[in-house]
């Protein structure tokens, strides 16, 4: 039985480099997707903590100034 025209090695090469190229343009792709799921996520992070400061009813500035204060007190702690 005839198996039918076999590749040459020049063939195989192609299509290895065309496989490999349309993979690394996948993985792109998957890590530009990736990127943006972390940005939704910092979004949706930077919202609640908006609205917490929202209705704590403080200024930025001083959520920042308690903030500062906070971690003073944790780096002196650990010391």
């Amino acid at each position: 039985m005839a198996r039918g025209q076999r590749k040459s090695i020049e063939e195989k090469i192609t299509a290895k480099e065309e496989l490999i190229e349309a993979l690394m343009t996948r993985v792109e792709s998957e890590k530009r997707e990736l990127e943006e799921l972390y940005q939704e996520k910092r979004k949706k992070e930077l919202e609640a903590v908006s609205d917490i400061i929202d209705e704590s009813g403080l200024e930025p500035e001083e959520v920042v100034q308690v903030l500062q204060q906070y971690l003073e007190s944790r780096e002196e702690a650990a010391s």
